[in-house]
């Protein structure tokens, strides 16, 4: 695997990806985007439910990506590179589990569009996460 693609460009594949879904995650919240195409469509209109999910979201998916900017070498420390590694393996079975759940929603765009993107970050991941 680390023949097929370098750690650097699995990495900022990666933070492209996760900028990109933070950006999704900020329309969700000022429902420019209808939150029924995540979640499995269970959460509509401007819940408090949306609401704490989605920041949820979205920390997560800033905590992901430090985690990868770490693991890429884009942000330096010597301090946190054990955190790091770690961090990289929780990425990449978030992304595995994330890729069922979304295989298993009802919402064909979790389905037909979320999941093969899922399946491709989470081969990135692994990528990354298997870097010394």
């Amino acid at each position: 695997m680390k023949t097929f693609i370098s750690a650097k460009l699995a990495g900022s594949i990666l933070l492209l990806a996760l900028a990109l879904l933070a950006i999704l995650h900020v329309l969700i919240l000022f429902q420019v985007v209808p939150p029924g195409i995540v979640w499995g469509g269970q959460i509509g209109g401007a819940s408090g439910n949306l609401v704490v999910l989605e920041t949820m979201a979205l920390l997560v998916t800033l905590l992901f990506a430090l985690i990868i900017a770490m693991k890429a070498g884009y942000v330096r420390t010597t301090r946190f590179k054990r955190a790091a590694g770690f961090g990289m393996w929780l990425v990449f079975a978030y992304f595995v589990l994330n890729t069922f759940g979304n295989l298993a929603s009802g919402v064909s765009a979790e389905r037909l569009l979320f999941a093969p993107i899922t399946i491709l970050l989470a081969v990135l991941a692994l990528r990354l996460a298997l870097e010394k």
